[in-house]
């Protein structure tokens, strides 16, 4: 039902199946269960129930009163959280499906085009890599073609970039196939 691991010295993510989750809390509505196992896997991860969820106007995470970085993410029956204790933070879990390939034109720049050329599983990578940067940003009016940049991988190690006016980092994330889903979290910043 739950996996919690340390990913580095200062990162922390945790994955909930919500559907087993779900079963001790009947009551709740999707929405609803997917707060409660946010709240779960939070207390899980800094080992406390002392602390306060919010959310800033553009709609990112952040523990009240605390330094700790954080990210969530849910797809239908999978959420994620990650933490690190140092810098702004992203993830994305998403289910592996063909559904991606009606919106490509949506999210990748050409040479995303070129290297993706409809195989589903970097499809998915790529826009959960887009996802992850997008709520490093924490910002709205970002345009997925033209401010996130994901270069070609062949592996778990992904390099992405976001470039909006003067914010212009580079990161260093990772992507995991689990059980039919795809995560794909920063590690860090370049």
């Amino acid at each position: 039902m739950i996996n919690i691991r340390k990913i580095s010295p200062t990162t922390s993510i945790g994955i909930l199946d919500l559907k087993d989750f779900g079963q001790g809390h009947l009551n709740l509505l999707k929405r609803d269960l997917e707060k409660a196992g946010s709240l779960f896997l939070l207390g899980e991860l800094l080992k406390t129930n002392e602390f306060e969820l919010e959310y800033t106007r553009a709609n990112k995470p952040f523990l009240k009163g605390r330094t700790e970085h954080i990210s969530i993410s849910h797809s239908h029956d999978k959420l994620a959280v990650i933490i690190n204790e140092n810098q702004s933070t992203g993830i994305d879990i998403e289910l592996i499906r063909d559904k991606i390939l009606k919106i490509q034109h949506k999210f990748l720049n050409p040479t995303e085009l070129t290297f993706a050329r409809d195989h589903i599983e970097r499809l998915i990578t790529i826009w959960g890599a887009k996802e992850a940067l997008y709520k490093v940003y924490g910002l709205k009016e970002v345009d997925f073609i033209k401010n996130l940049f994901i270069e070609d991988f062949d592996g778990a190690d992904i390099f992405g970039k976001i470039d909006i006016g003067s914010f212009k980092k580079r990161y260093k994330l990772r992507s995991e196939n689990l059980d039919g889903y795809k995560l794909v979290y920063v590690l860090n910043e370049l």
